[in-house]
């Protein structure tokens, strides 16, 4: 594959709504193809289809690529000098390429209402036959084709409504190629004459594409499978245009996590797990649910490649490195939402203590929780001894909750199994030991005496231990026991066996 000429690939969402997890996958290896060539990253709104325009969106998918760490170099804000950067703002340009298709013979009007095409269609329908607009009737319907020079132009000075369709080829075999793929042949004979454009002055997405991408300079096309159908197509116009075309690549789809079909926010809704970059609407996105947006690009770019090694965790810089379209699959990439939490977790892992104190005071802030937060390295601390658990910043919370609030009530589960009739005498006489202990700075030191102690008066531990932490935390959870009595220090921790004295007596 030649790259002799600038490498510049575009990202063309509709601004129909939210963007898809699958659209930003599409945007990512769009970004990782421009930067390991040197190339430029454009970002072009499809915004032909006025009817379905959503208010909002295109600032969502701008917010949302930023989020992600892979920004556009080109765009509606950042003029390239191939602007404008919406369809929409693009509009006179579109008829004069639709006229040169006709003067060329490769194109034509029709005049067709659509309720005589319904007609056709139905009449089809009953003799279990699909409709087709194309070579086999075209002459016997109402277009440019039958009509003469006159009639025709006298039908548009008249305002009668009409559209210019592609005037597809008879028996041919059209190959191409595709970066993924390989080499696909079609028979023209199947293919429709796709509308191009319409009287209201509007293209359909395949002129715009076409002539977008060219005028734009775009020398790779990768996009989504879901246009794999309109590629024979797409191939016919540069033809007709007398344009080279960019090398296509066409990325495999996102499945749904069990079953077959393409992953849908319906899934999302069902399983508990985001499928959008950012929140919208009701619907939370994986910014608003904890994940770290290097978390998300790395298992983005995971879903239809991999690298050809052992290797999971990627940085953004790593992943453009290592990216290829040749490494890129054909079939589907099923969605695993475990694995997502799991790309987190490791982002998690990886932060400093100081990066995680600011997760966790975010968290705190935004959700109203009171606590002190004024001493600092209590904080850290308690944050270093939970963090290996810890799959989001709101798991730190949900983790090291009774380093801030001492339990008001155990797990019953927990009481019933640990706590005994002889518990509470021998708590008593474990808080005589502490009362006696030096401060419990000294986690090691703490320990040994505890421990010793249990032997000397011919303790199980079990009759100890599981009693302790259940007066400490609550429940049966957490992190070395001595670790957290340390933390909570020498009158706190005895304050909390002493109400649970109380309450589980």
């Amino acid at each position: 594959m030649g790259m002799s000429k600038q490498v510049r690939v575009r990202f063309a969402p509709s601004p129909t709504g939210p963007l898809h997890i699958g659209g930003v996958r599409t945007a990512l290896f769009n970004y990782l193809f421009a930067k390991k060539h040197g190339g430029s990253f454009i970002l072009r709104i499809e915004d032909t289809d006025q009817a379905r325009f959503v208010e909002g969106a295109e600032e969502y998918i701008i917010e949302a690529l930023n989020w992600c760490g892979i920004p556009y170099d080109e765009g509606p804000d950042k003029d390239g000098g191939f602007g404008p950067y919406r369809q929409s703002e693009r509009q006179d340009i579109y008829r004069k390429y639709a006229e040169k298709l006709i003067t060329g013979g490769h194109a034509y009007y029709a005049f067709d209402t659509s309720e005589s095409l319904d007609l056709h269609r139905k009449n089809h329908e009953a003799e279990g036959k699909t409709f087709i607009y194309n070579w086999h009737n075209r002459l016997k319907l109402n277009n440019s084709l039958v009509l003469s020079e006159e009639e025709t132009a006298s039908r548009i000075a008249n305002g009668d409504a009409y559209v210019i369709r592609f005037k597809s080829p008879q028996n041919q075999t059209i190959v191409f190629q595709d970066e993924i793929r390989g080499q696909i042949e079609i028979d023209s004979n199947t293919l429709d004459d796709k509308v191009l454009f319409k009287s209201d002055g509007m293209p359909t997405y395949h002129l715009a594409n076409i002539v977008d991408d060219h005028l734009m300079e775009v020398s790779h096309v990768i996009r989504g499978e879901e246009w794999l159908p309109s590629l024979a197509l797409h191939v016919q116009l540069y033809g007709a245009f007398g344009w080279e075309p960019p090398v296509f690549a066409h990325l495999p789809l996102i499945m749904k996590p069990v079953g077959k079909g393409k992953l849908s926010k319906r899934d999302g809704e069902k399983g508990g797990f985001p499928v959008f970059p950012l929140a919208w609407e009701n619907t939370t996105g994986y910014r608003e649910a904890g994940y770290y947006p290097e978390a998300v690009v790395n298992f983005l770019a995971m879903l239809g490649w991999n690298p050809g090694t052992e290797q999971e965790l990627f940085s953004l810089r790593e992943l453009t490195e290592a990216f290829s379209l040749g490494r890129v699959h054909k079939s589907g990439a099923r969605f695993d939402p475990d694995k997502t939490i799991w790309y987190n977790h490791n982002y998690l892992q990886q932060r400093s203590r100081e990066e995680l104190l600011q997760d966790f005071l975010y968290y705190v802030d935004n959700h109203n929780i009171e606590i002190d937060t004024t001493d600092q390295r209590f904080l850290g601390e308690v944050i270093e001894l939970i963090r290996e658990r810890a799959n989001f910043p709101s798991d730190l919370w949900s983790l090291g909750q009774y380093f801030f609030e001492a339990p008001t009530a155990y797990d019953s589960k927990a009481a019933k199994k640990q706590w005994k009739d002889q518990t509470g005498a021998i708590l008593k006489r474990l808080l005589e030991l502490l009362g006696k202990t030096g401060d419990f700075n000294e986690v090691d030191k703490l320990e040994a005496s505890v421990k010793s102690w249990i032997k000397d008066e011919g303790y199980g531990f079990g009759q100890v231990m599981p009693p302790l932490r259940l007066s400490l935390v609550g429940e049966m959870k957490g992190p070395h026991i001595f670790n957290i009595m340390s933390l909570l220090g020498k009158d706190e921790t005895m304050r909390r066996i002493n109400a649970a004295i109380e309450k589980l007596a």
